[in-house]
């Protein structure tokens, strides 16, 4: 399939010139191709693995040639870290529950529980990959740590919030509960991977044992 945006690369790399450089950085970093070629590539990714993966298999599943994906990308190691920051980001937002009140604890136990189990859920054959690629290359550690750390974080601080504003009676260290239900999120995410009718259940479940930790005020 030819394309505007394949255009913009004069020849394929190793042959002296940059082809991504042809654009800016603002015109590569947010546009519908981009965007296709990252879910392309989450595809790929997931479906083959990281080593075997290659640029062509990503370029084909986006319906783009490969100097269309230099347009946007210079590597394989490049678009699979654009996908970890993707993923982290995904959970970040899952944490926010917008619209939401803040205060109603149950509320927030049960939503947040739900974003958290669809965003692993979805992600659940990157995630693995990025763990097992953490192994050797520190930037995609660093994103790991995050994914694995700043939702438990974020968590803690909430239920000390809660906590000290009287509405919840947390049953042990609120570090200590943002763990235990950081770990049955991901236990029960990956459950619903395989079997997504399961997410229902999945969501009470997890909520219900939320709470009977947090112990909030009625």
């Amino acid at each position: 399939m030819a394309n505007r945006e394949e255009s913009a690369s004069p020849q394929a790399p190793g042959r002296g010139h940059r082809p991504w450089a042809t654009r800016t950085a603002r015109d590569r970093s947010d546009t519908p191709v981009r965007h296709r070629l990252l879910d392309a590539a989450e595809a790929v990714f997931a479906r083959r693995g990281y080593g075997p993966a290659t640029i062509a298999d990503i370029a084909a599943e986006a319906e783009l040639s490969r100097a269309g994906f230099y347009v946007y990308f210079a590597s394989k190691e490049e678009i699979f870290q654009v996908l970890a920051v993707r993923v982290r980001d995904a959970f970040l937002a899952a944490q926010e529950v917008p619209g939401t009140d803040p205060d109603d604890v149950r509320a927030v136990a049960r939503d947040s529980t739900a974003a958290f189990i669809a965003a692993y859920a979805e992600h659940l054959p990157l995630l693995r990959l990025i763990e097992q690629q953490a192994q050797g290359d520190d930037g995609v550690r660093e994103l790991w740590e995050e994914i694995e750390r700043r939702p438990t974080r974020r968590t803690a601080r909430y239920i000390r919030r809660v906590t000290a504003a009287g509405h919840a009676a947390p049953v042990a260290d609120p570090s200590a509960v943002a763990t235990a239900v950081g770990g049955m999120c991901v236990r029960f995410a990956r459950l619903v991977a395989e079997e997504p009718d399961a997410y229902e259940d999945a969501v009470r479940d997890v909520t219900a044992m939320y709470l009977h930790l947090l112990r909030p005020h009625d």
